[in-house]
Formats: structure tokens, C-alpha cells, sequence
């Protein structure tokens, strides 16, 4: 008889092990300066270290200058590493692990004018970046993934030489490797188009290159979409083959999202955006918030519902062998001994966390079994607000301490 974990009993990932399964998820915080760590992120995220999570994701590391797709997300380089490690040292300290999630945005850059057209998987129109003047993209060619191959792998040796325990390759929700994954973005004809298993063959060279490089000291984890959630983007057969090739390239484990940020963010959260509280926070870029309404033309009326994302994450569960994070809708602690039940590994969440990072303690000392947050999503546009994300019904973040540099 199989044994059912509890989401509190440690969890080992590679070379890496967890004080529970708790994660909190990568989701952009809007806490940078300069391209680097603020106080506020460090505050954030040793919060949510002392508030009993076994694992924080730092959100968006752009492992180039080019790949952000906001002005205020880290660019991961060497002059950053001092408040890097301020940021590694104080998840510590509260007896957390803290990992990083390297993204390259590709031809999702919607608040940046980049020279040139966009990289992505495939040329053509850039509709992510038709506000900014990104008017085009274009096909990455083998010396482009090269590039952007060698910057991952340079990225994940700075986070291992700032104190990180993890990498996490964001290969979701319309971002760079995403745009391979998703026929929504490929439309190759060569060895990285077509078929499921060849569209998943960069983003599976990466993962390798990036296990190689630092797999023996760090955790190397991927986030991956269970499905694109909209007619003709992936779909969950295609998460499956995902899954088997990046298991088979070495992943120690991958977090189960879904959706994509320009065709169905919808999906992606499970409901609704609040499009007053994104006209609100907003109203000094029209530019942003023109793109975001746009963003919503056709979008289905969604009504929240607990582990949203179970059927999709059952069938892949089913097929893979590799650790899974269950993501999506788990809000109460029946939620995490669910996960554990069906075979997950890791419960991962980010707005029950940010409505209460700590959550998890609460949860192991029984003072609540679930959380206050409502999924309205109202904390969503403050990654655009000077004092970064914050949940609306807690007192604001200090702005501050957001215009500070980890380090500074």
C-alpha cells in the first residue's frame, strides 16, 4: 500500500532538499531597480520564508537584457550578484530554499521598445508588441538559440554563485520557450516545428545545458503549460509529450501552470482579470492599459473554482515519472492533502501567499485551514505599481523601500 505524503514532510529535488512541499510560485512582483533586487523584493520574499514555505521562487530573472518584457524585471549579470545574494541570504535565514525563475521574454516584450524585430520561434506579426512599436518578430536561427542557450546557462551559474538553491525555466504562458511549445507561436519547418516532440526539442536542449552546468549543486525545475487552454494552441497531449522530454533531459521537476498571457490569461488564473483595479493602477499608462484592454476582447465570463487545473495535471501525472508542483486554485490545506493524494509532489501558490505569507504556518499550526484569498485578482496589476504586487485587502506595500537596491 503506497503511502500518502503530508504537504509538510520534506521533499527531495535532485541534489536539493525541502523543509515541506510547500512552494510559493514565480509570479512577477514589480519589485526592481535598476535591473537588480529592491528591498522590497527581499522583504517579500523573507516574509514568505518566515511565513513557512519550503521553497520561494524569485519571479522573472531575464537571463538578457533584451529578454525582459518589463523595464522593472532583474536582467541577471554580474554586477547584480551583491544584491542577489542579500536576497538568497535572507530566505535562509528564516530556514527556506529560494529559487529563481529565468525567463527570456522572446517576442512577448510589451512595455519595451527593443531594436530590431523581436526573437521568437517563428517571424511575423507581433501582436504582444504592437503598443510598443515591436511591430515584428522573427524566426531565431541556430545561432540565435546558441545565444540564448549560453545565456541561461550563464544565468543559472550567477544564481548558483549568489546562494540559490533552484532554477526554475519558465517554458510557459507565451514566453520565449513557450513560443516554441506552443503552435500558437511555431510555425517552423525544420527540426523544431511540427510535431509536439520536435517544438519541445529547444526549450529540452536548454534544460540539459542548463543541468549540466549546475544540476550536481542546484535543483533544476521547468514551469510548463498542462495546456494553452484556447482552440489551436497546445494542448494537454502535447503537455504530456512535454513532460516526457524534459524528464528525459534531466528536470528534477516541473510546476504545472497553464494558459498564456496574451490569448487566454483567463485560463491561466482560473478567473477573471478586475479590469477597474487595472484602469486604476493604470491610469498613468494608457499606452499599458490600452494593451490590456484589448487583451480581453472575446474573453469568457470565468467563475472561480478550487485545483482548476486537477483534470489537465491528472492525465500528466499519469504519464511521467519526473516530481510535479500541482498549480492552480489550491487554497486551503484540504487543497495541499489533495495534491498529495493524486500524486503530486509539491503544492505551489502565489496569491494565497500574497494575500498571506504566512499561510503555511497557520496551516501547520492549525490557526486556519484556508485562505482569505478570493481570486479576484485585483493584486495582478500592481507588478505595474511603484511599491510592486500587493493584496488589496491587506495594508499597501512602503514604496520606499522599492526604490532601494538590495544592496544598496
Amino acid at each position: 500500500m503506497t503511502t500518502v505524503a503530508s504537504p509538510f514532510d520534506p521533499l527531495t529535488l535532485g541534489p536539493l532538499r525541502l523543509r515541506n512541499r510547500f512552494i510559493r510560485a514565480g509570479a512577477n512582483e514589480g519589485m526592481v531597480v535598476e535591473g537588480a533586487p529592491s528591498r522590497a523584493l527581499v522583504k517579500h520574499h523573507r516574509d514568505l520564508a518566515a511565513g513557512g514555505v519550503g521553497m520561494t521562487t524569485v519571479a522573472y530573472g531575464a537571463v538578457s537584457q533584451v529578454g525582459r518584457t518589463l523595464p522593472n524585471q532583474v536582467w541577471l549579470r554580474p554586477e547584480i550578484l551583491p544584491d542577489l545574494r542579500v536576497l538568497t541570504d535572507a530566505a535562509h535565514a528564516e530556514g527556506a530554499a529560494i529559487a529563481y525563475q529565468l525567463t527570456h521574454g522572446g517576442s512577448f516584450v510589451t512595455s519595451l521598445k527593443v531594436r530590431g524585430p523581436t526573437m521568437s520561434a517563428s517571424s511575423g506579426l507581433n501582436k504582444a508588441g504592437l503598443m510598443r512599436g515591436n511591430f515584428f518578430q522573427r524566426a531565431m536561427t541556430p545561432d540565435d538559440m546558441q545565444r540564448v542557450a549560453d545565456e541561461f546557462v550563464e544565468a543559472a551559474r550567477l544564481c548558483r554563485h549568489a546562494g540559490f538553491d533552484a532554477v526554475e525555466l519558465h517554458m510557459g504562458h507565451g514566453y520565449l520557450l513557450n513560443q516554441f511549445i506552443s503552435p500558437l507561436s511555431n510555425r517552423r519547418r525544420d527540426a523544431y516545428g511540427g510535431s509536439a516532440e520536435n517544438r519541445v526539442r529547444f526549450p529540452a536542449e536548454v534544460l540539459a545545458r542548463v543541468k549540466d552546468a549546475i544540476g550536481r549543486d542546484m535543483a533544476v525545475v521547468a514551469k510548463i503549460n498542462v495546456a494553452d487552454g484556447v482552440k489551436g494552441g497546445a494542448t494537454v497531449e502535447d503537455a504530456i509529450v512535454t513532460g516526457r522530454l524534459l524528464q528525459a533531459a534531466g528536470a528534477d521537476m516541473l510546476v504545472l501552470s497553464g494558459g498564456r498571457n496574451v490569448e487566454s490569461g483567463w485560463f491561466m488564473f482560473g478567473s477573471n482579470h478586475d479590469m477597474d483595479e487595472m484602469r486604476k493602477v493604470l491610469a498613468d499608462s494608457p499606452i499599458t492599459g490600452l494593451m490590456l484592454k484589448w487583451s480581453q476582447h472575446g474573453v469568457p465570463k470565468i467563475t472561480f473554482r478550487e485545483m482548476y487545473f486537477l483534470e489537465y495535471s491528472r492525465r500528466i501525472r499519469a504519464a511521467v515519472d519526473v516530481p510535479l508542483g500541482y498549480l492552480g486554485g489550491a487554497r486551503s490545506l484540504a487543497n495541499a492533502k489533495a495534491a498529495m493524494r493524486e500524486g503530486f509532489d509539491a503544492v505551489v501558490m502565489a496569491r494565497p501567499l500574497i494575500h498571506d505569507p504566512a499561510l503555511v504556518n497557520k496551516f501547520r499550526d492549525g490557526s486556519a485551514v484556508q485562505s482569505g484569498c478570493t481570486h479576484c485578482n485585483r493584486c495582478v496589476p500592481y507588478i505595474y505599481h511603484p511599491a510592486g504586487t500587493w493584496c488589496v485587502m491587506n495594508p499597501p506595500n512602503d514604496p520606499e523601500i522599492n526604490k532601494i537596491r538590495a544592496a544598496g
